[in-house]
């Protein structure tokens, strides 16, 4: 069966990665091809729409697919638990809803990076995020590192916050799920992202790095041939593979392929 996918962002450089990934493989058909003249009624007949375009137009992108029942595929970096919650309320009212798949980031090392800061989050009381993008995002902290932080919150439970010291002050970082992230954003970067995590006498850097966009075409190919399949709300590439880590497969309230 070959799966119609319309690619809203088309034009930039995921959207241009993701239309020629999509012409190369056998499985997958490009039903249209969206930039900012576009009307979101291109989306409608296609088996999976691929939103890489602004957090400021990602939201109208989303609620037209959660409306129209067509399955999605997020790439754009914004969404915050708060954010993504409201697409939950608009999708379980909906008998006709499908799969909304928020993913922060294509790359499979980036994913495994943030699943062993999880891991690693309960043994450490002192947390910081630094990450570091192209000079031309436009938003920060990054989608990835948000998604970092919250899985870090979540995965110390009863732990309680992380220590973070004088946060009141700007240069301090912004504070995600009570863990500081500290954003550069510059010339001759592409993608970075380090936690460090610090203890008595020791501290551990879990660091990621991409050299280039190629690192992301697995996982983009995945998340549209399993967006079909999915049903509610699916939150992270890691829900998508099996990562053998308990506490990180489908984390609590992410939702997972198939489940409501």
């Amino acid at each position: 069966m070959t799966i119609r996918v319309a690619v809203a962002g088309a034009t930039g450089k995921m959207g241009t990665l993701a239309r020629n990934l999509i012409e190369a493989a056998g499985d997958l058909e490009l039903h249209a091809a969206l930039d900012s003249r576009s009307s979101l009624g291109e989306l409608d007949g296609a088996d999976v729409v691929l939103d890489v375009t602004h957090p400021a137009v990602s939201a109208d992108i989303v609620r037209h697919a959660v409306t129209s029942g067509i399955p999605i595929v997020v790439g754009t970096s914004g969404w915050s638990a708060d954010r993504i919650a409201e697409i939950h309320r608009l999708q379980r009212d909906r008998e006709d809803a499908r799969g909304v798949l928020f993913v922060p980031n294509f790359s499979v090392g980036s994913v495994l990076g943030s699943a062993f800061a999880a891991m690693a989050a309960r043994f450490f009381d002192s947390i910081e995020i630094v990450e570091a993008h192209h000079a031309g995002k436009v938003d920060s902290p990054s989608g990835t590192a948000v998604r970092t932080a919250e899985l870090m919150a979540e995965a110390r439970g009863a732990e309680g916050p992380v220590a973070a010291p004088h946060a009141d002050q700007r240069a301090r970082g912004q504070l995600v799920a009570g863990i500081p992230v500290h954003s550069l954003r510059m010339t001759g970067l592409l993608a970075e992202q380090r936690v460090i995590l610090g203890g008595t006498g020791e501290t551990l850097t879990i660091a990621h790095s991409t050299g280039s966009a190629e690192a992301y075409e697995a996982g983009i190919l995945l998340a549209l041939r399993r967006a079909t399949e999915a049903t509610g709300i699916v939150v992270g590439l890691d829900a998508l593979l099996d990562l053998g880590m308990p506490g990180v497969d489908a984390p609590a309230g992410a939702g997972t392929p198939g489940a409501r």
